[in-house]
């Protein structure tokens, strides 16, 4: 999508699996759907900023989408077939879009039954996460290869046959019941803790946080804690976005440059989020099985409980890294554990463990960020200089790169002992 001002930026990224959700329950083609989608969105993009939001930006959306929908489905015989089968399904008062500052049809939000749409079994779990990152959480493709470690190309051939696995399906517009869940809940809470990362920590440009992202991330993770109450791993993740999250306001500083954990001024930090994170963590954790969810947030506890960051609990946290290392092959737990272990066990036992890292993470920036850390912490300026720069080239974060390069300026400019 092009560039254009971030508060309509927010809206639209909103609206838009809503107004998915709207045309596929309607036209039953989320393949269609989300294309015809697209390309309202591109036009709001044009017009909005110039124009100014209409004042029901979600049926203006939903009114140009179908439009859009109708100009494919008359373009050849057997969508003019589709659709005359959709129209004899819905009253005729419902036949045509909405006015554009009308109420829009299907006010409730459909954003949830889109996400488990998009991870349905007939779908690999790397391309219902994918497919799901890009219609729901409406992260650019070339963000998505970045959270997959793999090519943009690579993505976005994967999203294409995803969509057209869906449509192939024709699998219908709905909530799954009970029976289904268990099928699509370990994509759907992967998808939500990629979106939720991507706005607490942006993987591009110049924004440190995506603000509207992590709260998609939470208000959705919400949604699905509610139907599934007892469930441990989703009350795990939500308890680690909100004790994650909690730290968000002191993540920079008042010029806006990145602050890193040890020297966030705690106070900034929400205690009613980190309050709910530990409640809801401390009641998932006996009910069991142990999942990574958990796991993660239990580390976000105790980073969260500790007064001052000397006063943290590593050994904990590197026990807790030992058993998240046993039930998850996410590749950058390794740089944690790493971390961990050097706040426990000195610097070079840390680096010992960096010394053969997984193949997913050569060349990736955060493998030289965190040796630079644990370079500077053993002394080695040189060396810590050295990764902190190549670091700074390979993130596409313009604040983390601003961040990485100053850390590595001040150790240049420092006396050598």
């Amino acid at each position: 999508m092009t560039t254009f001002e971030p508060a309509v930026d927010d809206l639209l990224r909103t609206l838009a699996p809503q107004v998915v959700g709207v045309l596929t329950r309607r036209y039953g083609d989320f393949a269609a759907a989300e294309d015809a989608v697209q390309e309202a969105l591109l036009n709001a993009a044009t017009q909005w900023p110039a124009e100014g939001v209409p004042r029901n930006p979600r049926g203006w959306l939903v009114q140009v989408a179908s439009r859009r929908m109708t100009e494919q489905v008359r373009s050849d015989q057997a969508r003019r077939r589709r659709e005359e089968l959709v129209a004899g399904q819905v009253p005729a008062d419902r036949r045509s879009a909405p006015g554009a500052d009308a109420g829009d049809e299907g006010a409730h939000d459909d954003t949830l039954t889109l996400l488990f749409l998009c991870c349905h079994p007939v779908l690999s779990p790397a391309s219902a996460i994918a497919l799901t990152l890009r219609s729901v959480g409406g992260l650019t493709t070339s963000e998505i290869a970045r959270a997959f470690l793999v090519p943009e190309a690579t993505m976005g051939q994967r999203i294409s046959r995803a969509k057209q696995r869906i449509k192939d399906s024709g699998v219908p517009f709905r909530m799954p019941d009970n029976a289904e869940w268990p099928a699509r809940l370990d994509a759907v809470l992967h998808v939500l803790y990629l979106i939720f990362n991507e706005g607490y920590a942006s993987s591009t440009g110049p924004e440190l946080r995506r603000v509207e992202l992590a709260r998609e991330a939470i208000r959705l993770t919400r949604a699905v804690h509610t139907l599934l109450p007892d469930n441990a791993e989703v009350a795990g993740l939500l308890a680690l976005m909100l004790l994650t999250e909690a730290r968000g306001p002191a993540r920079s500083s008042p010029e806006g440059e990145l602050v890193p954990l040890a020297e966030q001024d705690r106070s900034r930090w929400d205690p009613a989020a980190i309050a709910e994170g530990i409640a809801l963590i401390t009641a998932a954790l006996p009910r069991g099985p142990v999942g990574p969810y958990q796991v993660q947030a239990a580390i976000a506890a105790v980073h969260d409980e500790a007064p001052t960051a000397a006063e943290t609990d590593w050994p904990q946290i590197l026990a807790l890294y030992g058993v998240l290392a046993r039930i998850s092959d996410n590749p950058l737990i390794p740089l944690n554990r790493a971390v961990a272990t050097a706040m426990v066990d000195g610097p070079a036992a840390g680096l010992t463990m960096l010394a053969d890292p997984p193949p997913t993470l050569t060349g990736h920036h955060r493998l030289y960020a965190v040796r630079a850390h644990l370079h500077e912490l053993a002394g080695d300026r040189e060396a810590a200089i050295a990764d902190y720069r190549t670091a700074a080239r390979r993130t596409t974060s313009l604040p983390e790169r601003h961040h990485l390069s100053l850390r590595a300026a001040r150790l240049a400019a420092r006396p050598a002992r």
